[in-house]
């Protein structure tokens, strides 16, 4: 299976204050990888490097090529999505506009409808929301149109930072199931940012725990489940 997102050495910084230390992640295509850890380890900072949010060194690669120091669009471009905490959508547009503009930069319109067509298909409840104002959905409605216009990107890479983030435990379970299902329906490869650390190790198939910018540990998300030095130390249960 080969390496889709392969980060080396990745330092990042905010201004001058750097964040993360020099951390390693790897990503086979079509495989899912949670990124854990404590409130300020340095999750969210990953993903913003990735997504060429913030300054970032090292070794940034998806599929091959360098993405190091590349504009926001342009690794959007490449197919990697980014979906950040908190949602993220446009309040005062609709939920079509929302959609529409995760494919700005596409020119397919017939294709375009038909992805919407397909986003409608994981979250049926988007498509009786299609004419309300995003600002006015639930946070549940708001997290799966967050994710839905991330797909209509036709994204090889998800980054998924919080997911779960405020939302009701029947939600949470929706939301993972449908997380699920993309990643295998489609061939989505994810990189989930999640404080539910349980949920996430359910859906991912490798591990990395974050600690004051640097991984500590890292493996397999069912090793890493089944550790209960690990849980206890690094994942709180």
């Amino acid at each position: 299976m080969s390496e889709i997102l392969k980060v080396e050495n990745l330092r990042a910084y905010y201004g001058q204050i750097p964040a993360l230390h020099g951390i390693d992640v790897s990503i086979s295509e079509g495989r899912v990888a949670a990124l854990l850890g404590a409130n300020g380890a340095g999750k969210t900072t990953t993903l913003r490097a990735i997504s060429g949010v913030i300054r970032a060194t090292g070794t940034i690669e998806f599929d091959g090529r360098s993405i190091v120091g590349s504009l926001p669009e342009t690794i959007a471009r490449l197919g990697i999505a980014h979906v950040p905490e908190g949602r993220g959508t446009f309040s005062r547009m609709t939920t079509e506009e929302n959609l529409r503009l995760g494919a700005i930069t596409r020119r397919d319109e017939r294709a375009v409808v038909e992805d919407m067509e397909r986003c409608f298909s994981y979250f049926p409840i988007l498509k009786e929301r299609y004419n309300q104002q995003a600002g006015t959905l639930s946070g549940g409605e708001q997290q799966m149109l967050a994710i839905a216009r991330a797909l209509m990107l036709r994204p090889r890479l998800m980054l998924l930072d919080e997911p779960s983030f405020g939302l009701a435990p029947m939600i949470v379970n929706d939301v993972f199931d449908i997380l699920r299902r993309i990643n295998r329906e489609e061939n989505v490869t994810m990189l989930i940012v999640e404080q539910n650390t349980s949920k996430a190790l359910e859906l991912a198939s490798e591990a990395y725990l974050l600690e004051t910018g640097r991984i500590v540990v890292s493996g397999p998300a069912g090793e890493i489940r089944a550790d209960e030095s690990v849980r206890r130390s690094y994942l709180g249960y």
